[in-house]
């Protein structure tokens, strides 16, 4: 428990630093909506659709995992934390790829993955309430008639907390996603093999104090040793908002929209 509120705090620093950026951000360009689980409980999203839907055509999905400074009941956070909102419009997701962005927010006090965010090792948990919800709300939208994604390019990409979002979702489901983009978190090495045939592209600072880089670092290896090829970036002399890289790589954009399965 003390370990998750010193992450918190530290997270919260740049969080208050990106929303201060994100005044007048286009939040309400974004569909808020609520999903009611049949199993009880809900959960809060947001989602946006390509500028130009065109019919009987299939688009990409980016699902977006925010951080623990984006948890709330505000139906917002999710998108201002770290700046996504803006960095999402400035690689152009939604006009030069065509893409729906589709995001879930934690409620305060819980977490993607219910992990020690301070441990340099863990095993895969029972999946979390959030997950379950988040993941349930996604389903309904993709297979909603309404909407046009295409489900052979469905991207994930999370920071932080929503790093071992990523890395949690993409191996409870190996076959659902084109691509993953975990960053700054970490997964179960014991489940590498599974992830062998997954494109993955993540991302870590070498001087990141909130969460250990050999997180990151060990995820790549295991999933080599398996006989996977996964992307590895890890900064030298950035801390925890490694994030700042990855919204600024045109690089990294273009390669996550290229994969299909």
């Amino acid at each position: 428990m003390i370990a998750i509120s010193k992450f918190k705090y530290l997270i919260l620093v740049p969080f208050i630093l990106f929303i201060s950026c994100s005044v007048g951000a286009p939040i309400d360009e974004y569909s808020a909506e609520v999903w009611k689980s049949p199993n009880g409980g809900s959960i809060n999203y947001r989602y946006r659709l390509p500028y130009k839907v065109e019919e009987g055509k299939k688009y990409p999905m980016l699902f977006f995992l925010h951080g623990a400074g984006g948890r709330g009941v505000d139906n917002k956070g999710q998108l201002l934390d770290a700046n996504s909102i803006d960095a999402f419009k400035s690689q152009k997701l939604f006009s030069k790829f065509n893409s729906y962005v589709f995001a879930g927010q934690v409620p305060e006090g819980e977490q993607w993955v219910n992990v020690d965010w301070t441990s340099n090792d863990h095993q895969m948990p029972k999946i979390s309430n959030s997950m379950q919800k988040t993941l349930e709300a996604l389903d309904a939208f993709i297979i909603d008639s309404n909407n046009q994604v295409d489900v052979n390019r469905i991207y994930i990409m999370g920071l932080s907390m929503g790093g071992y979002g990523t890395w949690d979702a993409v191996q409870r489901r190996p076959n659902f996603f084109a691509a993953a983009v975990p960053i700054c978190g970490g997964g179960d090495k014991s489940m590498a093999k599974s992830l062998i045939n997954v494109p993955i592209w993540s991302w870590h600072g070498n001087k990141d104090q909130v969460i250990n880089v050999l997180r990151s670092r060990e995820m790549n290896s295991a999933i080599e040793r398996s006989g996977g090829s996964p992307k590895y970036t890890e900064v030298k002399g950035r801390g925890h908002d490694v994030w700042l890289d990855v919204w600024s790589s045109d690089d990294l954009w273009e390669w996550l929209y290229s994969q299909s399965k």
